[in-house]
């Protein structure tokens, strides 16, 4: 029998793309592979939970299923909440693919296809190695990303290809160990994540992705992100002892609960 996959989508105010990130799981091949889309609704203050209601109306199955935080949680937050869904629901592999249509979901599909010889605890999409596409990005967020690479690479002691593109598979029995509860609840919590991993000891392995930036809006404080993304890489090298279970985020939440939204 070959293992269930659950594909996690975090949305929040994406009513633009979200449409399109849709129109990508409802290919042939994914949904021979994928048994169920949710959609992490973060308190979107637009439209994007209509439109992903408005699709699943249009379906008329479950295939789709919309969830909505208790509160906004961040990036971070939302993929606790998935996390959780599939370890409860008793999926075998977490598919991440972001709302704001920037990757896309074909780039996995030999993987997924294959997903049963697998050895890996995840495979995580990179947008900065041989074979990757980042059409619309500048030469010097690339040159900053390269940077940043080699920096966590060095502090963890493991090759890493990418801090935290928006298409990544998990492995749900590798996510019963991690204390992914404290890790931060905005957009460093990819960071964390990969270093958790790699001071854990999963295997990894990176796959190049496309990845491109047409109507987006970007969330990140570029000035902020890159302090953080610093303060991350040093906490890994020189506290390794305690960063498994230290607290990462800025503020404690006792429950990542959500709603399932009945359309």
């Amino acid at each position: 029998m070959s293992s269930r996959v659950l594909l996690f989508i975090p949305a929040y105010n994406c009513e633009k793309q979200i449409g399109r990130v849709l129109a990508q799981v409802e290919a042939e091949w994914c949904q021979s592979v994928v048994g169920r889309v949710i959609v992490v609704n973060n308190r979107s203050t637009d439209r994007t939970g209509e439109v992903v209601a408005d699709h699943i109306r249009a379906r008329g199955d479950n295939y789709v299923q919309l969830l909505l935080n208790n509160e906004n949680y961040g990036l971070g937050g939302s993929h606790k909440v998935a996390f959780q869904y599939a370890v409860q629901e008793g999926y075998d592999w977490l598919v991440v693919l972001h709302g704001d249509d920037q990757g896309s979901v074909a780039d996995f599909r030999s993987v997924l296809l294959q997903r049963d010889s697998l050895r890996e605890d995840a495979v995580l999409g990179s947008r900065f190695m041989s074979g990757s596409q980042t059409p619309g990005y500048s030469r010097f967020r690339i040159f900053g990303n390269h940077l940043f690479n080699l920096l966590y690479s060095l502090c963890v002691f493991r090759p890493i290809r990418d801090l935290g593109a928006g298409l990544n598979l998990y492995r749900v029995s590798s996510l019963k160990d991690k204390s992914f509860q404290n890790y931060p609840d905005n957009l460093t919590f990819n960071c964390v994540m990969v270093c958790a991993q790699a001071i854990s000891g999963d295997q990894l392995l990176f796959e190049p992705i496309s990845w491109r930036e047409d109507d987006q809006i970007s969330n990140v404080k570029m000035v902020r992100q890159s302090i953080q993304t610093l303060k991350i890489a040093l906490s890994a090298l020189f506290q390794r002892r305690s960063f498994l279970k230290r607290d990462h985020r800025s503020k404690a939440v006792n429950n990542y609960g959500w709603q399932v939204i009945d359309v």
